[in-house]
């Protein structure tokens, strides 16, 4: 019985050392990632600050150009609203653009043929002001193409699945 015993506090020291060994490699491998990471961030840091800089630098270039043939207000005014709409553009170039709504018509899943939903009409939008009773105006309403019968649950079984 004594044997048994030996046995278990080996066994328990075995798995004790392994999991030590285990939790120092794990801990070394997430330190060398770390230390890659940190380098690839300060290097992105540093590349957008001189970006910020740089692009500083051109709107004074631009500003002094307008100077020469403007009033030094004038050419500052104008800089700024030049730096506004490519800001705006920017923005709108990051920002995802909201697809159609589709309600379970198959011409919005696949490849755009120019067929179903070129002869789709527009959807049907209330006057502007129109209250629902609750004080707050109508949500805009799907356009059901005349050709094709609205599913119940408006789910068509035929349209590929997406997940979102």
């Amino acid at each position: 019985m004594e044997r048994i015993d030996h046995l278990e506090h080996l066994d328990k020291h075995l798995v004790d050392e392994l999991a030590q060994v285990a939790r120092e490699t794990i801990r070394e491998e997430l330190r060398e990632q770390t230390r890659k990471q940190r380098r690839t961030a300060m290097l992105y840091a540093a590349s957008g600050a001189l970006a910020l800089y740089a692009g500083a630098a051109l709107a004074l270039a631009v500003g002094l150009a307008l100077g020469i043939g403007l009033p030094d207000w004038a050419a500052a005014l104008i800089t700024a609203a030049i730096l506004g709409v490519l800001a705006y553009v920017l923005r709108g170039a990051a920002r995802p653009h909201p697809r159609p709504a589709d309600h379970g018509h198959p011409a919005h899943h696949g490849a755009h043929d120019g067929g179903a939903d070129a002869a789709q009409p527009p959807p049907v939008v209330p006057p502007a002001g129109a209250a629902t009773g609750l004080g707050a105006p109508y949500p805009p309403m799907p356009a059901t193409p005349p050709d094709e019968a609205p599913r119940p649950g408006g789910i068509d079984p035929e349209a590929p699945h997406h997940r979102a």
